[in-house]
């Protein structure tokens, strides 16, 4: 039996990092992967692909010439699948030669197979030829997520993929149904409409990323509907798949029935525990295998750690490198990376692309935070001109009193770089004077920051005149209403003063002009 100090299952993204960072401080590590590269659904199935993918449909189509005089964006008509599958395979297979080098750079030992527990302490590598049994005084579970296959769909048929398989796609069809309008459903139903396929998009959710502030998806509505010509069918349950000869025929609750020549399914992912033998460890897990774990990322058995996909929610490469880093410190109690970051971005790579951080407009009238808006247009952003992209929008969610940022949400081109730049000002307790004093790059998308920070500080100043103005007017109706009450002889009011019966001095006629309080913001250019 061969011993480590640590024993990762998985090589995705949470395992990579965490089994590096506890090697890197002089732990032995061992690492165990079924499949023959390393990597996991972030480089193989997941994360990296689709992202390329994305790229690949936009050169093809050539929506990044978008808005240049005399570009033809029509798609060509000799596009092959291996034309769009070809610079996914080269980065898919450079990001391999880097883990690779990562994990020899920090000596940490392979094996390659199925893990399952022996003990809470013991772990068997059924390596298709003969079994290995390593122990280690405490383990990392990062063995991902799967995507989720219930039973009533066809999966046996050729034309149904999920969002593992759809990457080995043998065409570009002429119609294709997307199941599922999560984010992955919403990022390939973009791309492949960007490839000029007809797509319709279907979910039973009546809403499209509901965690999304409401105002970014409905410009992620329009292009959907407008540009890309999707059809939406949101509120309806899938009820019947039916295979045919040459197409597939869908039946929705609301009666209506969908025939297209391929089916995407993309309703969800379960954790890949099922192989595991979580049991022989004591290992307690939830709905579709999710393992549970605490603030260290501990288990319910404290020497065995589990990160990344494999415990649900955020369930994003990014928080999943970090989650194995910081559990592996705590493992070892090293002076090093003792909590996740307090501000975790999104990145949504749909066609626009989509990102954020911190709370939406929807999360502050929830928790009755009072809030401001400001807001920056890629039209009226010299680069966005420059780059055709004229429908993107910067979104700053800030404290009035403060004017401390609460979120920031970007919807347009390089929207997932951009917010990095917001988010550092939120994490060091900036303000919105942090933008306006600050110089940009000229012609850049990041100088729309400043613009945005503008219109929010011109409408936090158009509340506080509103204010004053309403505070005055109470003052002196209550003035007027003081000298009536002490005349002596019972005369009438003073001059032009009048009040209905039963009126207040506190009941004031609102103060023409924009009502900008908050939770009630019209959108306007800076």
């Amino acid at each position: 039996m061969r011993s480590y100090d640590l024993i990762v299952i998985g090589s995705g993204p949470a395992g990579e990092k965490g089994a590096c960072q506890a090697a890197y401080f002089g732990k032995s590590v061992a690492i165990i992967e079924r499949e023959v590269m390393p990597g996991g659904a972030g480089v193989n199935t997941g994360t990296v692909p689709s992202k390329t993918l994305r790229e690949s449909a936009l050169h093809i189509s050539g929506f990044q010439q978008r808005g240049l005089y005399g570009v033809d964006m029509a798609l060509r008509p000799n596009i092959t699948a291996g034309d769009f599958m070809h610079r996914k395979r080269e980065v898919v297979e450079k990001e391999w030669d880097l883990i690779e080098e990562n994990l020899r750079w920090h000596s940490i030992d392979r094996y390659r197979g199925t893990a399952r527990f022996a003990s809470p302490h013991e772990v068997v590598v059924d390596t298709s030829g003969y079994d290995i049994t390593l122990h280690a005084e405490k383990i990392l579970i990062a063995t991902g997520s799967s995507p989720h296959r219930p039973d009533t769909v066809p999966f046996d048929d050729l034309c149904i993929y999920d969002s593992d398989t759809v990457l080995n796609i043998d065409r570009i069809p002429k119609s294709l149904a997307v199941i599922g309008a999560g984010v992955i459903g919403c990022e390939y139903a973009s791309i492949f409409a960007a490839l000029g396929i007809e797509v319709t998009l279907i979910d039973g959710r009546t809403e499209l990323l509901g965690f999304i502030d409401r105002e970014i998806v409905d410009v992620l509505l329009r292009q959907i509907r407008n540009r890309w010509r999707i059809q939406l069918q949101l509120g309806n349950e899938v009820e019947q798949i039916l295979p045919g000869t040459d197409s597939i025929k869908i039946k929705l609750s609301n009666g209506r029935e969908i025939v297209t020549e391929k089916v995407l399914y993309a309703a969800g992912r379960q954790s890949n525990t099922a192989e595991l033998g979580l049991e022989n460890a004591g290992i307690a897990t939830g709905k579709r295998g999710i393992i549970t774990v605490n603030e260290h990322y501990q288990t319910n058995i404290p020497h065995i750690y589990a990160a990344g996909d494999v415990i649900g929610f955020p369930a994003l490469a990014s928080t999943s490198m970090e989650q194995g880093r910081v559990a592996m410190v705590h493992a070892f109690d090293l002076a090093y990376k003792t909590r996740l970051a307090p501000l975790l971005p999104y990145g949504i790579y749909t066609i626009p692309e989509i990102s954020m951080v911190g709370l939406t407009e929807e999360d502050c009238l929830e928790k009755g935070i009072d809030y401001e808006v400001g807001r920056a247009y890629y039209r009226n952003n010299t680069r966005g001109q420059i780059m055709g992209d004229t429908s993107g929008m910067v979104k700053m969610i800030v404290c009035p009193a403060t004017k401390k940022l609460l979120g920031i949400h970007i919807i347009g081109d390089s929207a997932s770089d951009l917010i990095h730049v917001g988010m550092m000002a939120m994490l060091l307790d900036g303000t919105l004077d942090t933008f306006i004093h600050s110089v940009f790059n000229y012609p850049t998308l990041g100088d729309m920051y400043k613009y945005a920070a503008y219109d929010a500080l011109q409408r936090i100043a158009r509340r506080e005149r509103q204010k004053q103005q309403v505070l005055s007017a109470a003052d002196s109706i209550e003035q007027r209403w003081a000298e009536r009450l002490n005349h002596k002889d019972g005369a009438e009011a003073p001059p032009g003063e009048s009040s209905p019966a039963g009126a207040s001095p506190a009941e004031v006629a609102p103060v023409e002009g924009d009502a900008v309080a908050a939770g009630s913001h019209a959108p306007s250019n800076p």
